[in-house]
């Protein structure tokens, strides 16, 4: 395998980690912290496990805060997606892109899907990738965005800060469109796994196919604690390349 560091796009960087044989899919993910803290570097060991597997990874930073304000972070997660796309043949080319995180990358991921004016400012159309890998990410608005608002972080809110806001017509085309893989613990955060489930009925409402939805329920484990498991790289994995988990 090959690793590059410290990639530079936009405001930020990322970490690249590539199979032996390229083009390969590759898995862009947004680290978890509740948007104040983690690090590219926390994805390393999953890395190593998908490129031996044939999947190639990005492991990107953003903005964070105390100094980033909503949306910086969405912002530098769709223009981490864009530098992908547009450079991928630089490194021997990208058979897929599929973009997903934990926790705080799970909403970061999740807004770039729902809320369509990220990507679509790179020319990206959202259903145009691969697939998406939202583990533990927040349906409704971030509880530090809710935080920065002057807002007690416990409370709810859907409006343009929330995954569910844009949740609001019928799926063209169901079955043709991005995979999406949904995550969350039977012991999450209070309310996580409660607006998962708001979240999949709405969907299933406005005729997204099960065939191209899936939740897995993690039993036993509280938020993200499985995420630093070998579980979790064969979730990926087996997500992007059925099979290829059986190493």
């Amino acid at each position: 395998m090959k690793i590059i560091n410290d990639v530079v796009y936009g405001a930020s960087s990322l970490d690249l980690c590539l199979p032996d044989s390229m083009p390969a899919p590759l898995f862009l993910y947004f680290h978890g912290g509740g948007l104040e803290a983690g690090d590219k570097s926390d994805f390393q060991r999953h890395a190593e496990v998908l490129a031996r597997r044939g999947i190639a990874s990005a492991s990107a930073n953003y903005r964070m805060y105390p100094s980033a304000r909503f949306p910086d972070f969405i912002r530098d997660a769709a223009e981490a997606t864009a530098f992908l796309k547009a450079h991928g043949a630089e490194y021997g080319g990208f058979s897929g892109i599929y973009v997903g995180g934990s926790s705080a990358g799970g909403y970061l991921s999740m807004m770039l899907y729902f809320d369509k004016t990220y990507l679509n400012a790179h020319g990206i159309d959202p259903d145009d990738l691969s697939g998406y890998v939202f583990d533990a990410g927040q349906p409704t608005t971030h509880y530090n965005v809710l935080r920065e608002r002057g807002i007690d972080p416990r409370a709810i809110r859907v409006d343009e800060a929330s995954p569910l806001y844009f949740i609001d017509k019928p799926a063209e085309n169901p079955l043709q469109k991005a995979k999406l893989l949904f995550i969350a613990a039977d012991n999450d955060m209070p309310g996580r796994l409660e607006q998962h489930y708001v979240l999949l009925r709405t969907l299933y409402a406005f005729g997204y196919s099960p065939a191209r939805v899936t939740f897995r329920r993690m039993s036993g484990y509280n938020h993200c604690g499985y995420t630093g498991e070998p579980v979790f790289a064969d979730m990926v994995s087996e997500f992007i390349l059925p099979g290829s988990a059986k190493d």
